[in-house]
Protein backbone atom coordinates (compact mmCIF):
# COMPACT_ATOMS: atom_id res chain seq x y z
CA UNK A 1 0.00 0.00 0.00
CA UNK A 2 0.98 3.54 -0.40
CA UNK A 3 0.94 5.40 2.89
CA UNK A 4 -1.26 8.34 2.16
CA UNK A 5 -2.33 10.82 4.73
CA UNK A 6 -5.66 10.29 6.02
CA UNK A 7 -8.42 11.59 8.67
CA UNK A 8 -8.53 9.02 11.03
CA UNK A 9 -11.73 8.87 13.56
CA UNK A 10 -10.43 9.31 16.97
CA UNK A 11 -12.20 8.22 20.36
CA UNK A 12 -11.74 8.06 23.96
CA UNK A 13 -12.70 4.36 25.38
CA UNK A 14 -13.78 3.45 28.62
CA UNK A 15 -15.90 0.98 30.77
CA UNK A 16 -18.97 2.37 31.60
CA UNK A 17 -22.02 1.65 33.87
CA UNK A 18 -26.08 1.88 32.93
CA UNK A 19 -28.31 3.59 35.71
CA UNK A 20 -31.68 4.07 35.31
CA UNK A 21 -32.32 7.96 34.84
CA UNK A 22 -36.00 7.14 37.24
CA UNK A 23 -35.85 4.31 39.74
CA UNK A 24 -37.52 3.80 42.81
CA UNK A 25 -38.19 0.91 45.89
CA UNK A 26 -42.23 1.39 46.19
CA UNK A 27 -42.69 1.53 49.53
CA UNK A 28 -45.70 2.38 52.00
CA UNK A 29 -45.90 5.64 53.37
CA UNK A 30 -48.00 4.51 56.39
CA UNK A 31 -47.87 1.35 58.70
CA UNK A 32 -51.20 -1.04 57.43
CA UNK A 33 -52.45 -4.68 56.44
CA UNK A 34 -52.48 -5.28 52.81
CA UNK A 35 -56.07 -6.18 51.49
CA UNK A 36 -55.49 -5.42 47.78
CA UNK A 37 -52.43 -5.75 45.39
CA UNK A 38 -53.40 -4.68 41.56
CA UNK A 39 -50.21 -5.19 40.03
CA UNK A 40 -48.33 -8.32 38.52
CA UNK A 41 -44.58 -8.46 38.82
CA UNK A 42 -42.37 -7.18 35.40
CA UNK A 43 -45.56 -4.99 33.84
CA UNK A 44 -45.71 -1.82 33.01
CA UNK A 45 -47.64 0.54 34.44
CA UNK A 46 -48.41 4.51 33.66
CA UNK A 47 -48.01 7.06 36.14
CA UNK A 48 -50.57 7.24 39.06
CA UNK A 49 -51.33 3.70 38.61
CA UNK A 50 -52.63 2.03 41.89
CA UNK A 51 -50.20 -0.53 42.84
CA UNK A 52 -51.49 -1.40 46.62
CA UNK A 53 -54.36 -0.74 49.07
CA UNK A 54 -54.00 -0.76 52.39
CA UNK A 55 -56.76 -1.45 54.49
CA UNK A 56 -58.16 2.03 55.73
CA UNK A 57 -62.08 1.05 57.00
CA UNK A 58 -61.03 3.25 60.33
CA UNK A 59 -60.30 5.98 58.25
CA UNK A 60 -62.90 6.02 55.63
CA UNK A 61 -64.93 5.87 59.02
CA UNK A 62 -63.75 8.72 60.67
CA UNK A 63 -63.66 10.67 57.33
CA UNK A 64 -67.66 9.55 57.38
CA UNK A 65 -67.96 11.82 61.03
CA UNK A 66 -66.03 14.29 60.04
CA UNK A 67 -68.00 15.51 57.14
CA UNK A 68 -71.09 15.20 58.89
CA UNK A 69 -69.68 17.63 61.25
CA UNK A 70 -68.62 19.80 58.62
CA UNK A 71 -71.95 19.25 56.92
CA UNK A 72 -73.33 20.89 60.32
CA UNK A 73 -70.80 23.38 60.30
CA UNK A 74 -71.97 24.62 56.97
CA UNK A 75 -75.54 25.06 58.13
CA UNK A 76 -74.90 27.30 61.18
CA UNK A 77 -72.81 28.86 59.33
CA UNK A 78 -74.95 29.63 56.56
CA UNK A 79 -77.74 30.26 59.53
CA UNK A 80 -75.50 33.18 61.05
CA UNK A 81 -74.45 34.72 58.03
CA UNK A 82 -78.13 35.45 57.51
CA UNK A 83 -79.21 36.44 61.04
CA UNK A 84 -76.15 38.72 61.69
CA UNK A 85 -76.87 41.53 59.46
CA UNK A 86 -80.35 41.94 61.29
CA UNK A 87 -78.71 42.06 64.82
CA UNK A 88 -80.32 38.54 65.51
CA UNK A 89 -76.50 37.45 66.05
CA UNK A 90 -73.07 38.82 66.71
CA UNK A 91 -70.47 39.48 63.76
CA UNK A 92 -68.42 37.68 66.84
CA UNK A 93 -70.26 34.44 66.83
CA UNK A 94 -70.36 34.54 63.07
CA UNK A 95 -66.12 34.65 63.12
CA UNK A 96 -66.54 31.64 65.89
CA UNK A 97 -69.16 29.57 62.85
CA UNK A 98 -66.30 30.74 60.09
CA UNK A 99 -63.92 29.03 61.94
CA UNK A 100 -65.92 25.99 62.77
CA UNK A 101 -66.25 25.40 59.53
CA UNK A 102 -62.94 26.09 58.31
CA UNK A 103 -61.66 23.49 61.26
CA UNK A 104 -64.51 20.74 60.02
CA UNK A 105 -63.24 21.01 56.30
CA UNK A 106 -59.40 20.87 57.28
CA UNK A 107 -60.78 17.70 59.26
CA UNK A 108 -62.12 16.24 56.26
CA UNK A 109 -59.05 16.99 54.10
CA UNK A 110 -56.63 15.49 56.79
CA UNK A 111 -58.81 11.78 56.89
CA UNK A 112 -58.51 12.42 52.54
CA UNK A 113 -54.90 12.48 52.63
CA UNK A 114 -54.65 9.38 55.40
CA UNK A 115 -57.18 7.48 53.22
CA UNK A 116 -54.62 8.56 50.09
CA UNK A 117 -51.81 7.31 51.76
CA UNK A 118 -53.41 3.86 52.24
CA UNK A 119 -53.36 3.72 48.56
CA UNK A 120 -49.41 3.11 47.23
CA UNK A 121 -49.50 4.31 43.47
CA UNK A 122 -47.00 4.49 40.66
CA UNK A 123 -45.05 7.80 41.11
CA UNK A 124 -43.84 7.72 37.31
CA UNK A 125 -44.62 4.89 34.37
CA UNK A 126 -41.68 2.43 33.84
CA UNK A 127 -41.44 -1.25 34.47
CA UNK A 128 -42.14 -3.07 37.69
CA UNK A 129 -40.11 -5.44 39.46
CA UNK A 130 -40.51 -8.85 41.37
CA UNK A 131 -43.26 -8.34 43.90
CA UNK A 132 -42.06 -8.23 46.98
CA UNK A 133 -45.48 -8.74 49.65
CA UNK A 134 -48.26 -10.81 49.68
CA UNK A 135 -52.55 -10.25 50.29
CA UNK A 136 -52.90 -10.11 54.49
CA UNK A 137 -49.32 -9.22 55.24
CA UNK A 138 -48.96 -5.89 57.39
CA UNK A 139 -46.56 -3.63 56.43
CA UNK A 140 -44.85 -0.59 57.97
CA UNK A 141 -43.42 2.32 56.28
CA UNK A 142 -40.29 2.06 53.99
CA UNK A 143 -40.80 -1.61 53.58
CA UNK A 144 -40.24 -2.87 50.19
CA UNK A 145 -43.11 -3.62 47.63
CA UNK A 146 -41.27 -3.63 44.14
CA UNK A 147 -39.14 -1.80 41.94
CA UNK A 148 -39.89 0.78 39.39
CA UNK A 149 -37.75 1.36 37.22
CA UNK A 150 -38.40 3.61 34.08
CA UNK A 151 -35.96 2.19 31.25
CA UNK A 152 -36.92 4.38 27.95
CA UNK A 153 -33.97 6.46 28.79
CA UNK A 154 -30.84 4.94 30.41
CA UNK A 155 -27.62 7.24 32.37
CA UNK A 156 -24.01 5.88 31.11
CA UNK A 157 -21.55 6.87 33.41
CA UNK A 158 -17.57 6.63 32.85
CA UNK A 159 -14.84 8.15 33.68
CA UNK A 160 -11.55 9.46 31.31
CA UNK A 161 -8.14 10.85 32.11
CA UNK A 162 -7.53 14.29 33.23
CA UNK A 163 -5.81 15.39 30.30
CA UNK A 164 -8.95 14.66 27.77
CA UNK A 165 -10.86 17.07 29.79
CA UNK A 166 -9.83 20.05 27.36
CA UNK A 167 -11.69 17.64 24.75
CA UNK A 168 -14.96 16.90 26.58
CA UNK A 169 -18.34 18.98 25.77
CA UNK A 170 -21.55 18.63 26.53
CA UNK A 171 -23.55 16.97 23.84
CA UNK A 172 -20.78 14.62 22.61
CA UNK A 173 -21.70 11.50 20.77
CA UNK A 174 -20.60 8.42 22.66
CA UNK A 175 -21.12 4.99 21.04
CA UNK A 176 -21.71 1.96 23.55
CA UNK A 177 -21.05 -1.53 22.84
CA UNK A 178 -22.24 -4.36 25.10
CA UNK A 179 -21.62 -8.21 25.27
CA UNK A 180 -25.23 -9.05 25.87
CA UNK A 181 -26.18 -7.80 21.93
CA UNK A 182 -22.71 -8.67 20.08
CA UNK A 183 -22.22 -6.37 17.07
CA UNK A 184 -24.93 -3.96 18.44
CA UNK A 185 -24.11 -0.44 19.16
CA UNK A 186 -26.38 2.13 20.91
CA UNK A 187 -25.40 5.90 20.76
CA UNK A 188 -25.58 8.16 23.68
CA UNK A 189 -24.63 11.90 24.15
CA UNK A 190 -22.89 13.34 26.84
CA UNK A 191 -25.20 15.46 29.17
CA UNK A 192 -23.14 16.09 32.03
CA UNK A 193 -19.38 16.57 33.19
CA UNK A 194 -18.46 15.98 36.48
CA UNK A 195 -16.91 19.39 38.10
CA UNK A 196 -14.42 18.03 40.34
CA UNK A 197 -11.72 15.41 39.61
CA UNK A 198 -11.34 12.57 41.46
CA UNK A 199 -9.12 12.87 44.22
CA UNK A 200 -7.68 9.09 44.18
CA UNK A 201 -7.69 8.21 40.11
CA UNK A 202 -7.71 11.68 39.03
CA UNK A 203 -10.03 11.04 36.53
CA UNK A 204 -13.17 13.14 35.03
CA UNK A 205 -16.82 11.52 35.47
CA UNK A 206 -18.63 11.72 32.34
CA UNK A 207 -22.57 11.39 32.03
CA UNK A 208 -24.32 10.61 28.65
CA UNK A 209 -27.89 9.27 28.03
CA UNK A 210 -28.58 6.66 25.86
CA UNK A 211 -32.41 6.35 24.33
CA UNK A 212 -33.73 2.90 24.87
CA UNK A 213 -37.04 2.62 23.03
CA UNK A 214 -36.89 -0.99 22.34
CA UNK A 215 -35.27 -1.34 26.13
CA UNK A 216 -32.66 -4.21 24.83
CA UNK A 217 -30.13 -2.40 27.88
CA UNK A 218 -30.99 -2.66 31.48
CA UNK A 219 -29.62 -0.44 34.55
CA UNK A 220 -26.77 -1.87 36.28
CA UNK A 221 -25.14 -3.43 32.66
CA UNK A 222 -21.36 -2.50 32.07
CA UNK A 223 -20.69 -1.49 28.30
CA UNK A 224 -17.80 -0.07 26.48
CA UNK A 225 -18.34 3.58 26.51
CA UNK A 226 -16.16 5.39 22.77
CA UNK A 227 -16.51 9.20 23.16
CA UNK A 228 -15.76 10.79 19.66
CA UNK A 229 -13.26 13.00 19.37
CA UNK A 230 -12.64 15.71 16.65
CA UNK A 231 -10.71 13.18 13.95
CA UNK A 232 -7.07 13.06 13.32
CA UNK A 233 -5.94 14.91 10.44
CA UNK A 234 -3.28 13.97 7.65
CA UNK A 235 -2.52 10.70 9.58
CA UNK A 236 -0.78 7.85 8.23
CA UNK A 237 -2.48 4.46 8.16
CA UNK A 238 -1.72 1.18 7.79
CA UNK A 239 -2.85 -2.29 8.08
CA UNK A 240 -1.88 -3.96 11.59
CA UNK A 241 -0.80 -6.74 9.46
CA UNK A 242 2.38 -4.88 7.61
CA UNK A 243 3.73 -4.04 11.17
CA UNK A 244 6.68 -6.20 12.64
CA UNK A 245 6.95 -6.76 16.02
CA UNK A 246 10.38 -7.97 17.44
CA UNK A 247 12.69 -7.81 20.97
CA UNK A 248 14.25 -4.28 19.24
CA UNK A 249 10.77 -3.00 18.76
CA UNK A 250 8.15 -2.24 15.58
CA UNK A 251 9.04 -2.40 12.06
CA UNK A 252 7.27 -2.28 8.41
CA UNK A 253 8.74 -3.24 5.22
CA UNK A 254 8.97 -0.37 2.80
CA UNK A 255 9.74 -0.60 -0.94
CA UNK A 256 12.24 1.37 -2.21
CA UNK A 257 13.29 2.31 -5.88
CA UNK A 258 12.70 4.67 -9.19
CA UNK A 259 8.83 2.92 -9.56
CA UNK A 260 8.29 1.64 -6.07
CA UNK A 261 4.78 0.99 -7.24
CA UNK A 262 5.25 -1.77 -9.07
CA UNK A 263 9.07 -3.36 -8.47
CA UNK A 264 12.00 -2.52 -5.77
CA UNK A 265 13.94 -3.56 -3.12
CA UNK A 266 12.68 -4.19 0.32
CA UNK A 267 13.97 -2.34 3.39
CA UNK A 268 13.37 -2.69 6.86
CA UNK A 269 11.95 0.66 8.43
CA UNK A 270 11.83 1.28 12.06
CA UNK A 271 8.06 2.81 13.16
CA UNK A 272 6.27 4.07 16.17
CA UNK A 273 2.76 2.99 16.32
CA UNK A 274 0.60 5.64 17.56
CA UNK A 275 -2.53 4.25 18.19
CA UNK A 276 -4.57 1.09 17.06
CA UNK A 277 -7.91 0.89 16.16
CA UNK A 278 -9.79 -2.07 14.50
CA UNK A 279 -7.35 -3.96 12.30
CA UNK A 280 -5.81 -0.30 11.39
CA UNK A 281 -2.59 1.09 13.07
CA UNK A 282 -1.52 5.11 12.79
CA UNK A 283 2.76 5.57 12.09
CA UNK A 284 3.49 8.56 14.51
CA UNK A 285 7.29 7.86 13.18
CA UNK A 286 9.12 6.43 10.60
CA UNK A 287 7.18 6.64 7.32
CA UNK A 288 6.57 9.84 5.02
CA UNK A 289 3.87 10.23 2.51
CA UNK A 290 4.39 8.18 -0.33
CA UNK A 291 6.31 5.67 1.07
CA UNK A 292 4.90 2.04 -0.38
CA UNK A 293 4.73 0.06 2.48
CA UNK A 294 4.36 -4.30 2.20
CA UNK A 295 1.30 -5.32 3.69
CA UNK A 296 0.88 -9.31 3.35
CA UNK A 297 3.51 -11.66 2.60
CA UNK A 298 6.42 -9.85 4.47
CA UNK A 299 7.97 -13.38 6.34
CA UNK A 300 9.01 -14.57 2.65
CA UNK A 301 11.18 -10.76 2.17
CA UNK A 302 14.37 -10.44 2.56
CA UNK A 303 16.50 -7.11 3.57
CA UNK A 304 17.21 -6.20 0.22
CA UNK A 305 15.62 -8.46 -1.51
CA UNK A 306 14.11 -7.48 -5.32
CA UNK A 307 10.32 -7.04 -4.68
CA UNK A 308 7.31 -7.43 -7.13
CA UNK A 309 3.96 -5.80 -6.28
CA UNK A 310 1.16 -8.06 -6.88
CA UNK A 311 -1.51 -5.38 -5.62
CA UNK A 312 -1.78 -2.19 -4.43
CA UNK A 313 -4.61 -0.81 -1.56
CA UNK A 314 -5.84 1.92 -1.55
CA UNK A 315 -5.09 5.06 1.39
CA UNK A 316 -5.74 3.90 4.76
CA UNK A 317 -5.18 0.11 4.04
CA UNK A 318 -8.58 -0.90 4.03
Amino acid sequence: MIATPVDVPVALEAVGSLRAVREVVLAPEVAGRVVGIRFTAGARVQAGAPLVELYDAPERADRAAAAARAAFARLQLSRSRELEPSGAESRELLQQRQAEYDQAIAAVRQLDARIAQKLVRAPFAGELGIRQINPGQYLNPGDPIATLTALDTLYVDFTVPQQELARLAIGGVVNLASDAWPGRRFTARVNAIEPRIGGDSRNVTVQATVPNPDRALRPGMYVTAALDLPPQRGALVVPATAIQTSASGDSVIVVRGADARKSGKAEIVAVTVGRRFGNQAVIAQGLKPGDVVVSEGQLRVQPGANVSIARLLPAGGK
